[in-house]
This record gives C-alpha cells, sequence and structure tokens, in this order.
C-alpha cells in the first residue's frame, strides 16, 4: 500500500510539475508572482505535491526530476524507457521497505529486551501483583463499588505512558471519560479492569502481548512496547446522560417536599 500510495505522488507530481513548468518559462526573471487564480491554484497544488514528494524522503536529482518532466513536455526521446524506469522504482521501494523492515525488528528486539527489564524491577515494588498472564497492577485508590464482567461496557479515565514516561494518550487531558465494552479492547485492560471496583484507581503494567505486541500502534507506541497505564473505573453500563438545569431543579424540588 505504501509503494502504490508513493508511485501514485511521484505521478501525481510529474503530472502537476509539467503544468508548473510551463508556467516558469512565462515568469518574469524577478520572480513568480501569484496574480492570478490559475497561479494561485497551480501553487496550492505545488505545496501539495512538494509535501508528497518530502515524505518519500528521497534524495532526489532535481537537475535530472526536471529534464524528464520537460523531455515528456517537449516530446523528446526520453534516456530510460518505461520497463527500465518502472524496474528502478521498484527496486528503490523494495530497498526502502527492507530497511524499514530492519529499523522494525531492531525497535521490537530492543523495546522487548527493556520492557522485559522494567517488568523485573517493578515486579519487586511493595504493593505491586503481578498476575499469571504477566500483567501488573498496584492500587491507587480501592473503590467499594461493583466489579464489571468481560462482557460489560464500564466508563472509564485513563492516562497511558510508554516505560520512560513519554504520554501517549490520557481522557484527562481531552477533559472526557471514555466508555466502552470491555471485552472489545486489548488483554491487559480486558483483564485489568475486571479487577478493579467502580471508584477504584490502578496502575497497570501491561506487557507488550497484552498489549499490542509486535504492531504496535499510532507514532508513538513501537512494536513489542510494554505499556503503563492509570485508570480509574468511574461505572459500569451505559452511562446516565447529565441533567438537565430544569430535570436538577425539578429533582431538587421533590426531595425538598
Amino acid at each position: 500500500m505504501y509503494k502504490k500510495t508513493m508511485i501514485a505522488a511521484v505521478c501525481l507530481a510529474i503530472l502537476a510539475a509539467c503544468s508548473q513548468q510551463a508556467e516558469v518559462k512565462k515568469a518574469k526573471p524577478a520572480g513568480l508572482n501569484l496574480d492570478n487564480d490559475k497561479a494561485k491554484l497551480s501553487y496550492a497544488i505545488g505545496m501539495d505535491i512538494g509535501t508528497s514528494l518530502k515524505s518519500l524522503n528521497a534524495d532526489m536529482d532535481r537537475a535530472a526530476l526536471t529534464a524528464a518532466i520537460n523531455d515528456r513536455l517537449d516530446g523528446k526521446p526520453l534516456k530510460l524507457n518505461d520497463e527500465d524506469a518502472a524496474k528502478i522504482k521498484q527496486e528503490f521501494f523494495k530497498k526502502r521497505a527492507e530497511e524499514q523492515a530492519a529499523k522494525q525488528k531492531a525497535a521490537a528486539e530492543k523495546n522487548k529486551a527493556d520492557g522485559a527489564a522494567f517488568l523485573a524491577e517493578n515486579g519487586k515494588k511493595e504493593g505491586v501483583t503481578t498476575t499469571e498472564s504477566g500483567l501488573q497492577y498496584e492500587v491507587i485508590t480501592q473503590g467499594d463499588g461493583a466489579k464489571p464482567k468481560a462482557t460489560d461496557k464500564v466508563t472509564v479515565n485513563y492516562r497511558g505512558t510508554l516505560i520512560d514516561g513519554t504520554e501517549f494518550d490520557s481522557s484527562y487531558k481531552r477533559g472526557k471519560p471514555v466508555t466502552f465494552p470491555l471485552n472489545a479492547v486489548i488483554k491487559g485492560w480486558t483483564e485489568g479492569v475486571q479487577l478493579m471496583n467502580v471508584g477504584s484507581k490502578y496502575k497497570f503494567v501491561l506487557p507488550a502481548e497484552l498489549a499490542y505486541g509486535e504492531r504496535g500502534a499510532g507514532g508513538k507506541i513501537g512494536p513489542n512496547s510494554t505499556l503503563v497505564f492509570e485508570v480509574e473505573l468511574l461505572g459500569i453500563g451505559e452511562p446516565k446522560p447529565a441533567a438537565t438545569d430544569k430535570t436538577a431543579d425539578a429533582a431538587k424540588a421533590a426531595t425538598s417536599k
């Protein structure tokens, strides 16, 4: 998918650049003037193309790129045939994929080793319990409400960090708790939140196999990352809608009689 996307971006860049090159030829030596709608639209599209090409992170020879565009535009003989050009691009993306796979593997191995060391040390701390699955938890506040089942919906506030303290998510920062089916989240959450009573706040340390495993998640959670969560269980079941001012006033009046 990545290869197809980037090839499409390069093709789009070449097609758009052809039109842009024609405009540049007409430009005054003093520089490009965006003094008409056509020029403005062309530049705006060029900005998007530039962003796509920059994300490719390839060391391009701009003179060769411009020469190819001009040759296509002017109908001149090309210095590469289509078959050779396709092979060159295919080899580039193959090499890029191999480099990314190697980086992913190295990161996974490092994260696994770091996570194992962190879990071993954390498991020695007073108040930390390690379950059979490898989940570690610590009670910060013990509530006295009911405990949820895996099939329940729960409402929680939480904060998630890597073992180095880097925060990757927080409902507290968003200013709103979240509600979800407990059996529809990562394994460590499904297991850990069932240990909690409503009103409790626990700290969980999840080995990678109970979190996002080798695939990681998003831009901050790498492969084989051990994760740390502080979770506050606010309720079980669908949260009740907040009372409107009129409803609250009526309830207050009824209870005062």
